[in-house]
């Protein structure tokens, strides 16, 4: 291995609107940037090998057998019948390791193939699967008793955690975007752990893109508009606005989702966008004067970054990722559960000077956040997986690795 190591990318997601598409995105763009040799697997329209730079790009497109996840994610019961196409691949560019983003059928399909050529593999969590497969199992339950749902739906989520771990042992290297999500990596997998951040672009996301000066309070929210993100938040905020006597405000919803028509029927002052992109998603963002962000299942929160580098403040909950991209009464605020997060945001709301104070802190503090200082991490955990397995092979046990050192946290 030179001293970049040669890595294939399998991940599920690349243009859709989520975290684990931006990220993949972005490493892309940062291997290409820097001429590393690349190999990304990715859904595509069709059967595909091309070169771009340093990185060469496969697509697999799903077939007959897809279900839908999302409503732009899908996933493919067969994907494996590429499964010749892509060895071959592999087996053409050598990688040093095999980076899996999911345990979707692209990680599935990546993870045995890096076994079956005793190629090392690194696994990132983007996702609480468990999660939001208990919240979306809870709204199907909606009308059974309340006991029942939260029985059958707490099942569930024990169960698919059992069953993701599994999967995440199989990695020689986890990755996880916060400290606290690398300390629980590494005593439920016992696998080495690293910090996988993530950047944020501030010349897209920047204030002076504020196109409205009409003094409405606009509250925004930016993501999936699904049941996992608790998005129905979103109402009950509106009814406490309006019943302690607030008129002059609105309420973005930029995305799109299954819960949309709910919101739709359930917010009077509701603005709704759809997916923004590019120039139109930054002007959104300047737009708001306060993010507001009630994901109790989000691993990390690239929107609130974005928020904060467009000089946004963000109310988001203590449970996840989010927690950790906020000052609390600096940048933001964090609240511990949703009856606090309306009553933090009927006191704020109140006090634009301050909202507008804790905005520019919230840009200043994404001014040194890049997605270059938080890529070259990810390859220190490139290094060290590919590393660690070569001192396996010679020594013959891990237990000998050791000048190899993780990070601590």
């Amino acid at each position: 291995m030179t001293s970049q190591p040669r890595v294939a990318l399998f991940g599920e997601t690349f243009h859709e609107i989520n975290g684990a598409a931006l990220t993949t995105r972005q490493l892309v763009d940062f291997a290409k940037r820097h001429a590393r040799p690349f190999l990304t697997v990715l859904p595509g329209a069709a059967l595909s090998q091309r070169q771009d730079g340093s990185v060469t790009h496969v697509e697999l497109p799903r077939g007959w057998a897809s279900f839908g996840i999302e409503r732009d994610l899908h996933y493919d019961l067969f994907l494996w019948r590429h499964g010749g196409f892509v060895r071959r691949a592999l087996a053409a560019f050598r990688p040093d390791v095999v980076h899996i983003f999911s345990p979707g059928e692209f990680g599935q399909l990546g993870a045995y193939l890096a076994h079956s050529l005793q190629i090392p593999l690194v696994a990132s969590w983007h996702t609480n699967l468990h999660q939001f497969a208990a919240r979306r199992l809870r709204k199907l339950l909606a009308c059974v008793p309340a006991d029942c749902s939260e029985q059958c739906s707490g099942w569930a989520e024990k169960a698919a955690l059992r069953l993701i771990l599994r999967f995440y042992r199989i990695a020689r290297v986890t990755l996880a975007p916060t400290p606290e999500q690398i300390r629980w990596l590494r005593r439920m997998t016992g696998q080495p752990s690293f910090l996988m951040p993530r950047g944020v672009d501030c010349q897209q996301f920047h204030p002076n893109r504020r196109t409205v000066r009409d003094g409405i309070f606009r509250l925004g929210y930016v993501g999936r508009v699904t049941p996992e993100k608790n998005v129905r938040l979103l109402a009950d905020i509106e009814r406490a606005l309006q019943a302690a006597g607030h008129r002059n405000f609105s309420i973005m919803v930029v995305g799109d989702g299954s819960e949309r028509s709910w919101l739709e029927h359930n917010l009077s002052r509701g603005v709704f966008t759809g997916v923004l992109r590019g120039p139109l998603l930054a002007e959104a963002y300047a737009n708001m004067d306060l993010f507001v962000f009630p994901s109790h299942t989000d691993t990390y929160g690239n929107v609130v970054q974005e928020a904060a580098a467009s000089g946004v403040p963000a109310i988001v909950t203590a449970d996840g990722g989010p927690h950790h991209l906020v000052t609390p009464g600096v940048t933001g605020f964090v609240a511990k559960d949703d009856r606090i997060f309306i009553e933090m945001l009927l006191q704020v709301i109140g006090q634009p000077e301050r909202v507008r104070t804790m905005g520019i802190a919230a840009r200043e503090a994404m001014l040194d956040v890049s997605w270059d200082s938080a890529l070259e991490m990810t390859y220190a955990a490139y290094r060290f997986c590919h590393q660690a397995s070569q001192a396996t092979r010679l020594l013959g046990t891990p237990s000998t690795l050791g000048g190899l050192q993780t990070p601590a946290f």
